[in-house]
């Protein structure tokens, strides 16, 4: 590695409380689950954890609520070596959370409450100014205001801070807003709704990644799970082939490729082959059950990539 990258990640946490069980009460009913799993998540936190274990620097700016939640998860950023200097407690708001129902069969359903990740506001952007500045890239996600957002792209692009955008969950975006970013990176799904364009194949993919930039986006790069990613830029745009793994669980695969891939940017990689090594790094988290749980560190990416880089 050539150096070690600043990541400052402007984002969400939230705590994911999962219930597993094979019914689930009837309106007035109360019934006994049969497993229960509390983890932290949220894709800013996700985000930072990642690039944290990948070799990086990262800080991270957030809100919290002031529950029981709020303390646990700036101790969980400490304890991953995550520097929660900018990661404050609102007063009077519960923390991010998703309740997830679990069936036997996988099927889930969820339900997020933002919380304190709604509060996280221009003023506390401003008041992280001097840590950002730093920072050899700043990340954001769409878990938290888009004013918010916009805010700290403007401020990214006036420092000269290399700025990726992750927008999830997808929203009706200004896209006069995003121009200062270096990279938009949505998934399928995500570029579908924020386009309005279908994205179900790579020739669809390529006319909703070339209407990304005719719409002012610098740098497009929408993923396309085990296709891999489709990079567009000014002089074209072309598939960076994925990895054969043994998925068992994909949840967080998207976070673990947008924190690794500023991660290998950061240390000055070219920009196929972070894209490239992220899209192992993602690969590697679907081998695995659960987000923050399910991300490897660099020295077990490391031996990954020497097996697979030798069949590109």
């Amino acid at each position: 590695m050539a150096k070690s990258p600043l990541i400052a990640v402007v984002g969400s946490a939230n705590v994911d409380l999962t219930t597993f069980n094979d019914v689930f009460p009837r309106p007035g009913e109360t019934i006994f689950g049969k497993k229960f799993d509390l983890g932290f998540g949220g894709k800013g936190a996700n985000q930072a954890v990642a690039a944290c274990l990948c070799g990086a620097s990262v800080a991270m700016v957030a809100k919290v609520g002031s529950d029981l939640f709020g303390p646990a998860t700036i101790k969980n950023f400490q304890s991953q070596g995550i520097d929660a200097t900018h990661v404050s407690i609102a007063e009077g708001v519960s923390s991010g959370v998703a309740p997830i129902f679990v069936e036997p069969g996988g099927q889930n359903r969820i339900i997020v409450v933002k919380g304190a990740n709604d509060t996280l506001s221009l003023q506390d952007v401003n008041a992280a100014a001097p840590l950002l500045r730093k920072a050899d890239t700043i990340v954001m996600q769409f878990e938290i205001p888009l004013p918010t957002v916009y805010h700290t792209i403007r401020f990214a692009q006036s420092e000269g801070i290399r700025c990726i955008v992750n927008p999830a969950p997808a929203q009706p975006v200004d896209f006069k807003q995003l121009i200062g970013a270096d990279y938009f990176i949505p998934n399928e799904t995500e570029a579908e709704l924020i386009t309005g364009m279908p994205v179900h194949s790579l020739e669809e993919a390529t006319k909703c990644a070339n209407f990304l930039l005719r719409h002012g986006i610098k740098r497009a790069v929408i993923t396309l799970g085990e296709r891999g990613c489709l990079l567009a830029g000014p002089e074209g745009t072309e598939l960076i082939p994925a990895f054969k793994v043994e998925a068992v669980d994909t949840t967080g695969a998207g976070d673990a490729f947008i924190g690794s891939f500023a991660v290998f940017l950061g240390e000055g990689l070219p920009e196929k082959e972070a894209l490239t090594r992220a899209n192992l790094y993602a690969a590697l988290s679907t081998t695995k059950v659960g987000t923050q749980k399910s991300f490897v560190n660099r020295a077990a990416f490391e031996q990954e990539w020497q097996i697979h880089s030798t069949r590109l």
